[in-house]
């Protein structure tokens, strides 16, 4: 019998990118789409860390089955890491991925160099059974100087790599292979598969 793993979150492009990291496993995805009634998870935690915690455990209490929640943040050395855990909501209520990127490039403005140095922080909470396990993963980078790319979202049309391309320059695969959020799954993946295949050895030896 597969295993049911709720994603906690109701973004499509989190979401996207999340389920191509996490395909192949023997598992049942499901998002919050498929859970209406449950209420929003309030991330006021002042770490990812806890904010990830904080949504894996509270959607486990609500769904009873196995949750993968994951909080980001981008951190810019010239701004004291900031915007950092309130990078969602950098530009207030009511934010969007346009205006975020734009308050940063405001506040960035006659910065220049290596002076733009940022990286981009994805922690994953895993809820299975009774325990929960975090995973990080750490993009260095700097801030470009205007947007460029199409695809993507957030903060990664600004998010220059070493190579001088942006994150939204990149194709989806190419991103997958080496993304902070790439890193954490990456390591939640090992972790859940290792869990599964545990889990189906118990399994066999108490059916004896």
């Amino acid at each position: 019998m597969s295993r049911i793993l709720v994603i906690a979150t109701r973004n499509p492009d989190k979401l996207r990118e999340i389920t191509h990291l996490i395909q192949g496993l023997a598992i049942d995805v499901r998002d919050l789409t498929e859970f209406l009634s449950l209420p929003p998870v309030i991330e006021d935690r002042p770490t990812v860390h806890e904010n990830a915690l904080k949504k894996a455990a509270e959607v486990a209490r609500h769904v009873r089955e196995w949750v993968l929640a994951d909080d980001t943040a981008l951190e810019v050395e010239a701004l004291g890491g900031a915007p950092g855990v309130h990078s969602a909501r950098y530009s207030g209520p009511g934010a969007t991925y346009e205006s975020n990127r734009k308050k940063l490039l405001a506040e960035l403005e006659g910065i220049s160099g290596n002076e733009r140095v940022a990286l981009f922080r994805a922690v994953v909470a895993l809820r299975v059974e009774n325990s929960l396990h975090l995973f990080e993963g750490v993009l260095h980078g700097r801030i470009a100087s205007s947007p460029r790319g199409h695809r993507g979202f957030g903060y990664d049309p600004i998010f220059e790599l070493p190579d001088g391309r942006t994150l939204a320059e990149l194709e989806l695969g190419e991103k997958n292979r080496i993304s902070h959020r790439a890193q954490a799954l990456g390591h939640a993946r090992h972790f859940l598969e290792w869990f599964l295949a545990n889990d189906s050895m118990g399994q066999a030896r108490g059916s004896q």
